[in-house]
């Protein structure tokens, strides 16, 4: 939904006249912001929905290793839907709610000593400044909204830099590059499942092509 403007704008460079299309596309580069070049350059690499469904996978069994198995599931198909139209993948969801509550059982009760709350851990104010009350992020579906809406801010602020988007959802200063080094050794403990399955996979169809 994020990136609606920018493909209609494409869109009418395509069906315009050549001369006239080459003066927009030389506007256009020349007023977009890094936010819109990082949302382009995501829609360039045309990530597939199957790597999307692939990283759910890997996040089920994260979170199965931190709360139930119906639990997991369901959190893991937030991870899903939530980031699907967005400039985000499952992955950028699922590490913050690891880093955030995983050591709480991914509670959707979890409160920080600073008040924030649910499993995404969005404080009052910024939960009201995306529509939702605090009682709202009990619900996982609404928290977990609220927390893409919230890492979209962020990304805004950091004028597309998806790294610096996530130290600034926990905000700043000693703490916040506490919580990015946490949000990097869970991003790498993902990737290597991730890389482990794809291995695995890759072996057992060799397997059967040599049957």
């Amino acid at each position: 939904m994020y990136a609606v403007p920018l493909l209609l704008l494409l869109a009418a460079c395509e069906n315009s006249p050549l001369k006239k299309a080459d003066q927009l596309v030389t506007s256009t580069v020349a007023s977009e912001s890094p936010l819109d070049r990082e949302i382009k350059g995501l829609l360039e690499k045309g990530i597939s929905m199957s790597e999307r469904k692939r990283q759910v996978a890997v996040i089920e069994a994260s979170f199965l290793r931190c709360t139930t198995p119906e639990r997991a599931r369901q959190l893991a198909a937030l991870c899903f839907t939530k980031t699907l139209s967005t400039p985000f993948m499952p992955f950028d969801l699922a590490e913050i709610a690891l880093a955030e509550t995983g050591g709480s059982k991914l509670s959707a009760t979890a409160v920080s000593s600073k008040g924030a709350l649910g499993v995404w851990q969005l404080m009052p104010r910024r939960a009201r400044s995306h529509g939702y009350s605090p009682e709202d992020m009990e619900n996982d579906e609404k928290c977990a909204d609220a927390a893409v809406r919230e890492l979209y801010t962020k990304l805004e602020m950091a004028q597309g830099n998806l790294d610096r988007a996530k130290k600034l959802y926990c905000g700043q200063g000693p703490q916040a590059d506490q919580y990015l080094r946490k949000i990097h050794k869970v991003r790498h403990e993902l990737l290597a499942e991730l890389d482990r399955r794809t291995e695995l996979l890759a072996m057992g169809e060799e397997e059967t092509k040599m049957r």
